[in-house]
């Protein structure tokens, strides 16, 4: 709070039309005589200075740059906060019955780059929209999964366990024996992995629901 000292009295500097005087004993200053009484409660309370012609005051009281000015001009006390314009999908947005459903044709494809596509667009990595904590993606079904392909000596090298839960119930088998078995758990498998909880359906052979 600044003070302006005339001769007769000392006046607080505060926004326009609200000047406060003191009319007390005086006391000398730099061979000028002042006011010596305390201001009243009131005028202590006024801690804002005059507005520079650079700046603006918005939100009770908050100084804002100039340059920054545009982004009030749309804006009031009752409107929207301008701060915050991060998206979040609303349960409209991820409706099940409107997502998009993939057939996929594992035929000679890779099983590790199949397996993580699958995985992107059901997860709904592929999307603007995408957010983690929300189930944006799409359905995806795997036909033909018995002629996925795997690279290099995997047939008769790559191991399957599984395990009963008793004492030597532990159950080991190749790629080739699974895929005779049950072909479409071999890309059930490799997606689960790259997902928190999976939403494919795998079928043996072309015809599909």
């Amino acid at each position: 709070m600044a003070a302006v000292y005339t001769p007769s009295s000392a006046f607080l500097s505060t926004p326009p039309q609200k000047v406060y005087s003191f009319a007390s004993p005086k006391t000398p200053f730099l061979g000028f005589p002042v006011a010596a009484a305390k201001p009243s409660i009131q005028a202590r309370a006024l801690t804002l200075s005059k507005p520079t012609p650079n700046q603006i005051h918005c939100q009770g009281g908050a100084v804002v740059p100039k340059e920054q000015k545009w982004m009030f001009d749309e804006s009031n006390i009752n409107g929207p906060d301008i701060w915050n314009k991060t998206w979040y999908p609303k349960a409209a947005d991820h409706v099940n019955t409107e997502k998009t459903w993939y057939v996929v044709d594992a035929t000679d494809k890779i099983l590790g780059r199949l397996a993580s596509t699958i995985a992107i667009h059901i997860r709904g990595k592929n999307l603007a929209t995408y957010t983690p904590s929300v189930d944006m993606g799409a359905f995806v079904i795997v036909v033909n999964a018995e002629k996925v392909a795997v690279s290099g000596k995997k047939r008769t090298q790559k191991l399957y366990r599984r395990h009963s839960g008793k004492p030597g119930g532990m159950k080991v088998e190749t790629f080739d024996q699974l895929q005779q078995r049950i072909p479409e758990r071999i890309i059930e498998h490799a997606v689960r992995g790259m997902l928190p909880k999976g939403r494919v359906i795998y079928f043996k052979g072309e015809n599909g629901p």
